[in-house]
C-alpha cells in the first residue's frame, strides 16, 4: 500500500511500516488505527522497501511489521538510516537487529541466556553433554530458522551440526543456547513498555507458550504461530526488565516502545531471551487500553518533534 501525499495542516500523519507480505498491517497493529484517528492523527500502512514512498512527507515513521528484513539486514539498516523521524531510531535498529547485543548486556550484568556464537568460516561441534539446545541466527525475526535439538539423540546431533553449517555457509552468525525447560511449563513472559512524557513506562505483559518442538529444516513462513495469553508481571521480572532497558545505548527516552522477553533460568530467576526494540509484536489485543496507550505514545513523540 503506497500513499502519496503531503501533510495536512493541523493533522499529523504517521507511517506504520510493514512488509509486502503483511501489506495492510498485522491485525494486532490495526487496533491502534481508531485510537490514532480519535487523537486527530492520520496513519497509513507503508511497505518499508517500496521505492515510491516519500518518507519525508510523514511527521513520524513507526516501525511495526517489516518482518522480511532478516536476509537483507544491511539493506534494511541503510534504509532506516535514510528515513527522517523514524522510531525506534536508526542507530537503535542497527544495534538491535543483530542479537550479538546480548553479549554486551551480559557483560553489563544483565542475566541472559548463556550463548555461544559461531561466525561464518568457523567450525562447530555439538557439546559433549546430552542436554537440549536451541540454534538460531543472530539476525532473525519471527523465530525463523530456529530449532530445538536433544543432543542425547544422535540424529538431532547431526541435524544440529547441519543447522549451524546451513547458517554459516550463508554468511550468517549462528547462536547456540541451552534450552530452558521452564518455557515448557511457565512459558515465556514478554513485558511491554511504551513511551510517556517522562520516558518509557510499563504497559502490560503477556505469556507466550512454548514454540520450539524440534529441529529446523529451513524457511517455513514469515513467522511461527504463537500461543498468547495475558499475564501479570512479577516484581522480579520488572526488575530484570528495568535493568535491561538501562543498558540501551543512547537511553530509553528516544524509544517509542520496547519489549523485554524473559524465561525462568535453572534457578527459577528470570533471564533475558531478547530485547526487542526494532519491530516487536506489541500484543495490543491482550491488555485493556493498550491500543490507546500506543496511540498516546505516538502522540508524545509527535509532540517532541514539534
Amino acid at each position: 500500500m503506497t500513499n502519496h501525499h503531503q501533510p495536512t495542516r493541523g493533522e499529523p500523519r504517521v507511517a506504520l511500516v510493514t512488509c509486502t507480505e503483511i501489506i495492510d498491517l498485522d491485525p494486532d497493529d490495526r487496533l491502534v488505527l481508531a485510537p490514532l484517528a480519535a487523537r486527530g492523527i492520520a496513519a497509513d500502512a507503508v511497505v518499508w522497501d517500496d521505492p515510491d514512498v516519500d518518507w519525508s512527507s510523514y511527521d513520524l515513521v513507526v516501525l511495526r511489521s517489516p518482518w522480511d528484513y532478516a536476509l537483507r539486514r544491511d539493506e534494511f539498516v541503510a534504509w532506516a538510516s535514510s528515513v527522517p523521524a523514524l522510531v525506534n531510531p536508526a542507530e537503535v535498529v542497527r544495534w538491535n537487529t543483530d542479537k550479538r547485543y546480548l553479549a554486551e548486556l551480559s557483560a553489563a550484568g544483565v542475566p541472559t541466556v548463556p550463548t555461544s556464537w559461531v561466525e561464518p568460516g568457523e567450525s562447530w561441534q555439538p557439546p559433549a553433554d546430552t542436554g537440549e539446545y536451541v540454534i538460531k541466527p543472530a539476525v532473525s525475526a519471527g523465530s525463523q530458522d530456529t530449532g530445538r535439538y536433544d543432543l542425547a539423540d544422535p540424529e538431532h546431533r547431526d541435524l544440529a551440526g547441519a543447522h549451524v553449517r546451513r547458517l554459516t555457509d550463508a554468511r550468517r552468525v549462528a547462536m547456540v543456547q541451552p534450552y530452558l525447560t521452564a518455557v515448557d511449563t511457565e512459558g515465556e513472559t514478554a513485558l511491554l513498555f511504551l513511551a510517556g512524557p517522562d520516558g518509557l513506562s510499563f504497559s502490560h505483559a503477556i505469556r507466550k507458550g512454548p514454540m520450539l518442538t524440534g529441529p529446523d529444516f529451513g524457511p517455513d513462513g514469515l513467522y511461527k504461530a504463537e500461543e498468547i495469553t495475558a499475564r501479570t508481571a512479577r516484581p522480579d521480572q520488572l526488575d530484570v526488565a528495568e535493568r535491561t532497558l538501562a543498558t540501551v545505548p543512547g537511553g530509553t527516552r528516544q524509544l517509542l516502545y520496547a519489549r523485554v522477553d524473559l524465561i525462568p533460568g535453572p534457578d527459577g530467576d528470570p533471564v533475558l531471551v531478547e530485547l526487542e526494540l526494532t519491530e516487536p509484536s506489541l500484543f495490543l489485543g491482550h491488555a485493556e487500553a493498550a491500543p490507546d496507550r500506543l496511540a498516546d505514545a505516538i502522540a508524545t513523540h509527535l509532540a517532541r518533534l514539534g
